[in-house]
C-alpha cells in the first residue's frame, strides 16, 4: 500500500479540519433557529393566556361596534313631529288621506283627500266580517282550509295549512284580529253560493250603507281592486261598530286557535290595541303595496268618541306615528278641531 507525501498529508488535515468546522457552523445554527422557533411558541397555559389578553380589545370593539349600530339604527325624529310642535293648530299626516269624524255629531274634524277612491287592502276584511254576521251562518261550523284559499295573487304567507279545521267563530277572530287571509278566504268560499255570491253579497251592503266610492273584489282585501275612499270608510266602521263581535275580535290583543293538532298563536296586527294610552273601541290594518299602509278604527279620544281612517301611508310605522299625532293635536286643546 502506498504512503501518501507529507505535502499531501498537510493538505488533508486542511480539509479535514475545515470540513469539521462547517459541521460545527451547521450545528450552532441550526440550534439557534431551533430555539427561536421554541420561543415564539409560548406553552398552552401562556398562549391561552396571551390569546384571552389579545381578545379583550377585540370583545371590546365589538361591543363598541354593536353600540354603533344599534346607535344607528335607533329611529330618527319624525320630521312631521318638529312641524306640528311648530304649528301646533295644525296636523301633519304621512298618510296621503285621511278623515277624522265625530262619531256623535257627524262632524268633520280632518280631511285630507277624503274623496280619493285608493285601494284598502285588508281593511276590507270589515266587510267580510259583516256580510257573514248579516246572513246568520253557523260560526260554531267547522270549515276547512283549501288550496283554494292558498294567496297565489300576492304570495303572502299563512300558517293555515290546507285540511286545517277551524269554526267560523275562530275564521273571523283571526281575520279581523291577525288579518289571516287564508281565513278571511274560508269565509267567502264557505258562504252559500261561494266566493261569486259573496263578492256580491259585500258590494249589495256597500250600496245599502252610501259607500258609492266603494267596490269590492273578493273577500281578503288582497286584491288591490278592492277601492274605496277615506269618507265612505268612515261610514263602513261605523256600521262594524254596531256588531259586537267585530268590536270585540278587532280589538282583542291576541289569541290562540288549534290547526292540525298544533297551537297557533296570533297577535293584533294594530300595536296600538296593547298601548295603556289608547281607547280602542274597533280596529283594522291593511297592507299591500298597491294601497300602502292603512288603519281605520273608532276610538275615545279627548272625551269624544271619533271614527279615523288612514289610507295610503308609506313607512313601517307611519300609519301608527300618524295616529299619535292626531291624539296629540286633538288632546293638546281638549276639543275636537276642524282642520283641512
Amino acid at each position: 500500500m502506498e504512503h501518501p507525501a507529507p505535502r499531501q498529508l498537510h493538505h488533508l488535515e486542511k480539509i479535514v479540519a475545515l470540513l469539521a468546522l462547517l459541521a460545527v457552523l451547521a450545528l450552532t445554527i441550526g440550534f439557534a433557529q431551533a430555539q427561536t422557533v421554541s420561543n415564539k411558541k409560548p406553552t398552552a397555559q401562556a398562549s391561552g393566556a396571551k390569546k384571552s389578553a389579545k381578545q379583550k380589545p377585540v370583545a371590546a370593539q365589538r361591543h363598541g361596534a354593536v353600540r354603533k349600530v344599534s346607535a344607528a339604527r335607533r329611529p330618527a325624529a319624525d320630521p312631521l313631529d318638529k312641524l306640528q310642535a311648530a304649528n301646533p293648530g295644525q296636523v301633519f299626516l304621512h298618510s296621503s288621506s285621511a278623515m277624522v269624524l265625530d262619531a256623535a255629531s257627524g262632524e268633520t274634524i280632518l280631511s285630507k283627500n277624503a274623496a280619493s277612491i285608493l285601494p284598502i287592502a285588508s281593511i276590507t276584511k270589515l266587510m267580510t266580517a259583516i256580510v257573514v254576521l248579516d246572513r246568520q251562518l253557523d260560526l260554531d261550523a267547522r270549515v276547512m282550509i283549501s288550496e283554494d284559499d292558498v294567496d297565489h295573487l300576492k304570495g303572502t304567507r299563512s300558517r293555515l295549512r290546507p285540511g286545517s279545521e277551524l269554526t267560523r267563530h275562530e275564521l273571523l277572530l283571526i281575520a279581523l284580529m291577525a288579518s289571516e287571509n287564508r281565513a278571511a278566504s274560508a269565509l267567502g268560499r264557505s258562504y252559500p253560493g261561494g266566493q261569486a255570491a259573496f263578492v256580491m253579497a259585500m258590494n249589495d251592503k256597500a250600496r245599502a250603507l252610501g259607500m258609492t266610492d266603494t267596490r269590492f273584489a273578493d273577500a281578503t282585501g288582497l286584491d288591490p281592486s278592492n277601492v274605496s275612499s277615506a269618507r265612505d270608510l268612515a261610514r263602513l266602521v261605523e256600521a262594524a261598530h254596531q256588531y259586537p263581535l267585530i268590536r270585540e275580535y278587532s280589538t282583542r290583543e291576541s289569541a290562540e286557535v288549534m290547526a292540525l293538532g298544533q297551537s297557533l298563536a296570533y297577535r293584533n296586527t294594530n300595536g296600538l290595541v296593547r298601548h295603556a294610552g289608547w281607547e280602542i273601541l274597533l280596529s283594522k290594518t291593511g297592507f299591500i303595496n298597491e294601497a300602502g299602509r292603512c288603519l281605520v278604527m273608532k276610538v275615545r279620544v279627548a272625551s269624544k268618541d271619533l271614527v279615523v281612517v288612514l289610507l295610503d301611508s308609506w313607512g313601517k310605522n307611519s300609519r301608527i306615528s300618524d295616529a299619535n299625532r292626531i291624539k296629540r293635536w286633538l288632546e293638546s286643546s281638549g276639543t275636537a278641531r276642524r282642520h283641512s
